[in-house]
């Protein structure tokens, strides 16, 4: 397609909700229209493009929504487009409708999907919203900020009443198998103990030693952070008890960290990648997902969004274990005395 010849553009959000999503519709809408071109917004992700639950979107469509959490156009998991059946239909209703270039806001299986319409001949460029932060090639995805104020928030309400009752708490956070969110939790939070499923060793007993250690030492609580991708903290918690006496509790603070409104950051990223993939389009690319990587917005080929391999930094890992009072080097700086 040469640069600058759309005429007519779509927005969909697809799989897993996340807080920032109508920042990213509202820019899509209002840059579109600010270049002159049509805008659909299609209901219900990949379901509502098969479905054709399709609608001519105006600015107004999207005023009053930036503050919200969830989707003005709604989402969906769509079994269908994992077919080449459904890809096909998808393809032909872009085509039906006048969609001549498709802005897809979600992760990795939204993408999947973008990949799968591009190759039926139809422009695509990829917004990563997802609150896992598990989208390789960028540094940022949609969501993610808004996710671990809503659970450090939890997390510190929880620290109050397991300090109140001398209790162990087990804190699950989502994050599918990524461990982005318990670890940015862990250190916001002061966490004694984080598991991650890219760095856990199943050694439970590890961790019943230092939960027996910390309160011989006149600890009052002790909060671990559980990522999703490891889960079982109801049974964990059990175990826990039966091996230390001390009275243990799992918290499992599930969807609500895709819910609230979203932060400044989440608003003002969203609205930036939303604006981009626009301008990607009529520059007349496809196959693109927007990334924000060494403090710029720019776009990658969407391969390197669908590798999905990224890993958990090193360094923050063992700052996590050095802040917290497991750390084995705390009685050789501090004789072991606990500040709080």
């Amino acid at each position: 397609m040469a640069k600058n010849q759309l005429n007519c553009i779509g927005v969909l959000t697809s799989g897993g909700d996340a807080p920032g999503m109508n920042a990213a519709i509202r820019a899509v809408v209002r840059r579109g229209l600010a270049k002159g071109l049509q805008v659909k917004g299609i209901m219900k992700g990949y379901e509502g493009l098969i479905d054709e639950q399709i609608k001519d979107m105006q600015a107004h469509d999207v005023s009053d929504t930036i503050q919200k959490g969830g989707t003005v156009l709604y989402t969906a998991r769509c079994k269908e487009m994992r077919t080449e059946e459904g890809v096909r239909r998808a393809a032909e209703n872009c085509l039906k409708h006048g969609i001549e270039g498709l802005v897809v806001i979600g992760g990795d299986g939204s993408f999947r999907g973008a990949e799968a319409l591009a190759n039926h001949g139809i422009n695509v460029v990829g917004v990563p919203g997802t609150i896992d932060l598990d989208i390789s090639c960028t540094e940022y995805t949609i969501g993610f900020d808004t996710a671990v104020n809503t659970a450090m928030e939890a997390i510190d309400k929880v620290r109050d009443t397991s300090t109140s009752h001398e209790r162990c708490s087990i804190i699950e956070v989502m994050g599918r198998n990524a461990g982005y969110i318990a670890l940015w939790c862990g250190i916001a939070n002061g966490a004694e103990d984080i598991l991650l499923p890219e760095k856990y060793d199943y050694d439970e007993q590890k961790i019943i030693d230092n939960i027996i250690e910390n309160r011989r030492r006149g600890k009052a609580h002790h909060i671990i952070v559980n990522a999703e991708g490891i889960g079982h903290s109801a049974s964990m918690a059990r175990r826990i008890e039966a091996a230390t006496g001390i009275d243990t509790r799992a918290t499992i603070l599930g969807h609500m960290q895709r819910g609230g409104s979203p932060t400044a950051k989440d608003r003002v990223y969203a609205s930036v990648m939303g604006c981009m993939a626009v301008d990607v389009l009529c520059e007349g690319k496809t196959k693109r997902v927007i990334g924000y990587k060494n403090g710029h917005f720019q776009d990658f080929d969407i391969m390197e969004g669908l590798a999905m391999e990224k890993h958990i930094d090193d360094y923050e890992v063992e700052i996590a274990s050095s802040l917290s009072h497991n750390y084995n080097k705390y009685d050789q700086v501090f004789g072991g005395e606990f500040a709080e």
